[in-house]
């Protein structure tokens, strides 16, 4: 069972997040957990607990923190990113959320659709640039990086 059955944010400590940014939390959190891919490696020759995990998803000094536990609460892994190779495409991954949440107020849907296709574009690189990040700790889909990518943008959004 390579799948994470359950994901927390520990986003206790951050700003009210905006009605847009909710949102896309909840479409995110909900995707995952209807569909995903999450499967640790084995470690130096041992095995690995065997998931649905449950991952706990934070920023600590400065890093984003992945915590892995079994369904029955025991560790599995945990590991810690940097967070310098996100900042760039989450400060551009908001600012066209910004725009494309404007667009759908008052522009043309041909307008709309360019801006949600660069939205998607930049989307994509930060789901690409996590994978790259979890390399060797654990393997995710392309759709299950996506949808992480936007939990780490709802973590950054108060930090």
């Amino acid at each position: 069972m390579t799948r994470i059955a359950h994901i927390e944010l520990d986003d206790g400590n951050l700003p009210p997040p905006t009605p847009e940014i909710e949102q896309e939390r909840r479409v995110a959190m909900f995707d995952l957990m209807e569909h995903n891919t999450f499967e640790l490696p084995d470690r130096e020759g041992r095995p690995v607990p065997p998931g649905p995990y449950n991952v706990g998803l934070s920023i600590r000094d400065k890093r984003l923190v992945f915590d892995v536990t079994t369904e029955s609460h025991d560790k599995a892994a945990e590991f810690h990113l940097s967070l310098s190779p996100f900042r760039q495409v989450v400060k551009d991954y908001f600012q066209i959320c910004k725009s494309y949440f404007d667009a759908v107020k008052t522009l043309p849907p041909s307008q709309i659709e360019t801006i949600d296709m660069a939205r998607r574009g930049i989307h994509n690189e930060g789901a690409r640039i996590l994978q790259e990040r979890l390399e060797g700790k654990v393997t995710v889909d392309d759709d299950t990086a996506r949808r992480l990518f936007t939990l780490v943008c709802v973590l950054h959004f108060g930090g």
